[in-house]
């Protein structure tokens, strides 16, 4: 079976920021800036909303509905992982 990233714990830094920490231990700094376009993620750009985030099934999300699957989040906090 392969390996199935989970965000186990998440922290607010600043702006649209967020530090994730997953299954693995792979820990960074996510911005997710560039993923707030479209209807479900305008409420989003309100940075007190923003702060609003949890942890739901791995994913981080939003009380209207919105998350950012932890698959995504995994592919961009190891992007900046050295190789």
């Amino acid at each position: 079976m392969s390996f199935i990233p989970t965000v186990i714990r998440a922290t607010y830094c600043d702006d649209y920021r967020i530090e994730i920490v997953f299954n693995d231990g792979l820990a960074a700094t996510v911005d997710f800036a560039r993923w707030l376009n479209g209807p479900v993620f305008e409420p989003l750009r309100d940075r007190e909303y923003f702060r609003r985030f949890f942890i739901d099934g791995g994913a981080i999300a939003w009380p209207n509905g919105a998350d950012i699957a932890p698959e995504t989040l995994y592919d961009e906090a190891a992007a900046g992982r050295p190789a």
